[in-house]
């Protein structure tokens, strides 16, 4: 039976998330985790192989990403060039079949975690495009005429950012899980995993006016979990206190806003309510 999964020290897991992990992996289901950018999807993944001690293959997904490449690709304009020059590896296909990422998945001699990472990158067609594969946990390489079984199932993970819906075929066969934005005392958990003995004042300083910036109205970009890391990362490289992150209405901005604002919409709306908050005196 395999290891339950209940978080690690570097991965702050939230009960429900446990949970969802968990009944993914009883029913044999790929878990299809989505959320907000930034919140610790892909990172989800690697800590539950890290957990239970399994090898995580990885598949990025991109626009260009097609469905049979994580299957395997045949190179045939490769076979013919060789077969010009009198090459004796055309005699056999194998010499031109690239395995994909579901492929080293099934042949693993032990089971794997399997990631799909922003499978909503991808054409609407590509996880409809998997359905059979992941169902069945087989496919046919029709070059060969042999057909790839999976020694372990696989656990799969797949990531969404939710750019795009995802069809009701493949999420009926996926235990669903929607990651939330951690509240403060999440957070708290997460920020003293990553930066251990932080002093109090600083971070309820920084976390105020973190929450206070993904709260205002307009905001193009809403600052994530990795990016107010980053940022107490900065404020304590530049050892500023409490004191230093104090802000007036000469100044909106947070210190180091660079690391929590993006994009420069986001900066003259801070720039414009200060200029509002003058004009007010």
């Amino acid at each position: 039976m395999t290891a339950r999964f209940e978080g690690t020290a570097d991965y702050v897991a939230t009960d429900d998330l446990t949970i969802a992990v968990n009944a993914a992996v009883t029913l044999e289901r790929p878990l299809l985790v989505k959320g907000e950018p930034g919140t610790g999807k892909t990172e989800l993944a690697k800590q539950v192989a890290s957990a239970l001690g399994l090898k995580m293959i990885e598949w990025n997904i991109k626009s260009t990403t097609r469905a049979q490449q994580g299957l395997y690709e045949y190179d045939a304009v490769s076979r013919l060039r060789d077969s010009q020059l009198g090459d004796e590896r055309v005699n056999d296909v194998r010499n031109y079949i690239k395995k994909g990422k579901l492929w080293q998945a099934f042949e693993a001699d032990e089971k794997v975690v399997l990631l799909i990472d922003e499978i909503d990158k991808a054409d609407i067609e590509f996880p409809n495009d998997l359905l059979q594969e992941l169902d069945k946990m087989e496919f046919h390489v029709y070059e060969t005429g042999e057909t790839i079984r999976a020694k372990h199932r696989p656990i799969v993970i797949i990531t969404s950012n939710n750019e795009k819906e995802l069809p009701d075929a493949f999420l009926r066969r996926c235990f669903f899980h929607y990651i939330r934005f951690p509240d403060e005392a999440t957070m708290r958990r997460i920020v003293e995993v990553h930066h251990p003995g932080i002093k109090e004042a600083l971070l309820t300083t920084a976390l105020t006016q973190f929450y206070e910036i993904r709260e205002t109205q307009g905001l193009k970009k809403k600052p994530s979990t990795s990016e107010v890391l980053d940022w107490l990362k900065l404020l304590l490289t530049e050892d500023l206190d409490a004191e230093d992150l104090k802000r007036d209405g000469v100044n909106a901005l947070p210190k180091l806003h660079g690391a929590l604002l993006k994009n420069e919409q986001d900066v003259h709306l801070f720039e414009r309510l200060a200029f509002m908050a003058r004009a007010k005196r």
